[in-house]
């Protein structure tokens, strides 16, 4: 992608770093009787991809349309470089947002659509087409819209986030519909956005995706702030320690787990996961009782399991198996 804005800062400079952050201070939005998201304080900075996470109903699109000034908030506020986003009559070239793929009119070609945004924000026309290219839909620019796949829709709203080469990008849920080349080019784009010194900010309920991008996380639950801190602190405070395990008596393993206060599961490539217990305790019970290990390996707590124990008060829908 070419930069073609004259007024960047340099990445990692004082002024640079407070220029490109997102601040939520105290930030309240009600709606009649239910709080949307209650009294949130968080900073996003550039340079890293921030993920932000939390259960279906957390809150998390509410956030965003804040911070873009689509709603207002009931108290607090949210800014971006210091301003609400309302105060920036040409907002595509400070902020780019990918937030509903689907609204877009399907009348509309691909072409005209970025046409339109870039007129309005004073971009130069030589941008939708790099943008599209950088997408991969230049060979469906002429194309109307409402023929387009989901993953397409989707291609065409982050190449409208990246229309105005801006410093700060939020993107929510941004994978949906994406096929397995398309996942790929969307986490080395967030890398590489960030990278440039960038913000970078993406909701997603995909927790292997953020393992695989993210650098910091904001988590909510029920509009409330549960972490805001770097992704190996987060995946740290799961619990679930567990233990990978082969052996050739699955019985009488199970039956040394189970006694001394363990679970054993199978998994489909035939090794077992031991929960409750240590490494060392496993390798312990199996001495003492003579029954033969092929591997034993300690497994720490992954950023799913972390983010089901955090936030497993905050869900607005479990399961039937869930409690």
């Amino acid at each position: 992608m070419q930069v073609w804005t004259t007024a960047r800062c340099g990445a990692g400079t004082a002024s640079c770093t407070v220029a490109r952050m997102i601040e939520a201070r105290e930030l309240t939005k009600r709606y009649g009787g239910t709080t949307a998201v209650n009294a949130l304080s968080f900073t996003v900075r550039p340079g890293v991809v921030t993920g932000f996470l939390g259960p279906n109903g957390a809150g998390k699109t509410t956030t965003l349309r804040m911070a873009l000034g689509l709603n207002t908030p009931t108290s607090g506020s949210v800014t971006i470089g210091g301003r609400p986003f309302r105060e920036r009559p040409r907002g595509l070239r400070h902020v780019g947002a990918l937030l509903d793929a689907g609204d877009v009119h399907g009348g509309r070609s691909a072409l005209a659509h970025l046409s339109a945004l870039a007129r309005g924000n004073a971009i130069p026309r030589r941008r939708v087409t790099e943008v599209l290219e950088e997408a991969g839909l230049a060979g469906a620019a002429r194309r109307r819209v409402g023929g387009f796949s989901l993953g397409m829709r989707q291609r065409l709203g982050i190449a409208a986030a990246l229309l105005g080469d801006p410093p700060v990008l939020l993107f929510d849920e941004p994978l949906n519909g994406l096929d397995p080349e398309g996942v790929l080019w969307v986490r080395g784009l967030l890398r590489r956005l960030a990278a440039e010194g960038r913000t970078v900010f993406v909701s997603s309920h995909l927790m292997s995706e953020m393992e695989h991008t993210a650098d910091r996380l904001v988590v909510i639950g029920r509009g409330e702030l549960i972490a805001s801190e770097s992704l190996a602190d987060f995946a740290a405070r799961g619990n679930r320690r567990s233990v990978a395990v082969r052996t050739s008596d699955p019985a009488a393993l199970a039956a040394l787990v189970t006694s001394a206060g363990g679970a054993l599961e199978p998994e489909d490539d035939g090794s077992y996961t031991v929960t409750g217990l240590s490494a060392d305790r496993v390798s312990e019970l199996a001495f003492e009782r003579r029954v033969l290990l092929h591997e034993v390996t300690a497994r720490n707590s992954s950023l799913e399991q972390a983010f089901m124990e955090l936030t497993a008060d905050s869900a607005e829908y479990r399961s039937g198996g869930a409690r």
